[in-house]
């Protein structure tokens, strides 16, 4: 009789995928406010865990945005900062509001793949030209974020067309003479002014 193979075990980069597969796939189910992250832990022995709960010694290895529709009835984070910084923008506190909600959830530690960071996902060289000196400290971003998005709103005197900006860049926006054809902003855009409804006083 011939020797029979036991098929092979799938090696540590195969159980690494797989892992990480299962737990992406974890977070995009989360149904909670906050963003869906998956930390990974390096064991005594060098080999990595995977884990959707933040544990010491932890760190983030993908953090996936949940843009969960806001609820206008609770307070919302952050108001004292987002009034002040509207009032000194010209912008409504309501706008500034439904930006956040879209770009990090609330959450002063999102960041993107790009490196977007803060609450209103501000990149680095942005956050520079705007003085935030800190982008991680709420008030600042948002004070940034908004000056940001006040300009923009001036230059193209169109919410839509500021918001696709905000997002996509002014090149891109004034390349297309418009909103550009991308689905990741035109959805960016919609989702925005539809926070943005939300988040309007109910006598406006």
């Amino acid at each position: 009789m011939g020797s029979s193979t036991a098929p092979p075990r799938p090696g540590g980069a195969v159980l690494h995928a797989v892992a990480l597969l299962l737990l992406t796939l974890a977070c995009l189910m989360v149904t909670s406010a906050a963003d869906a992250q998956i930390w990974v832990i390096t064991e005594s022995d060098g080999s990595e865990r995977f884990t959707t709960e933040a544990e010491p010694g932890a760190r983030v290895f993908v953090r996936t945005r949940y843009t969960a529709s806001p609820s206008p009835s609770m307070a919302v984070p952050y108001g004292d900062s987002i009034q002040s910084a509207a009032a000194d923008t010209g912008l409504e506190a309501a706008l500034v509001t439904a930006v956040i909600a879209a770009e990090s959830n609330f959450d002063p530690n999102a960041i993107s793949a790009k490196g977007a960071r803060g609450l209103m996902q501000l990149m680095p060289a942005t956050a520079n030209e705007l003085g935030v000196r800190d982008v991680w400290d709420p008030d600042q971003n948002i004070r940034g974020g908004a000056a940001h998005l006040a300009r923009l709103l001036g230059k193209y005197g169109d919410v839509s067309l500021a918001l696709a900006a905000y997002n996509a860049g002014e090149g891109t926006v004034d390349r297309h003479g418009g909103v550009p054809p991308f689905q990741e902003t035109r959805q960016y855009v919609q989702r925005v002014l539809g926070y943005y409804r939300s988040y309007k006083p109910s006598n406006d």
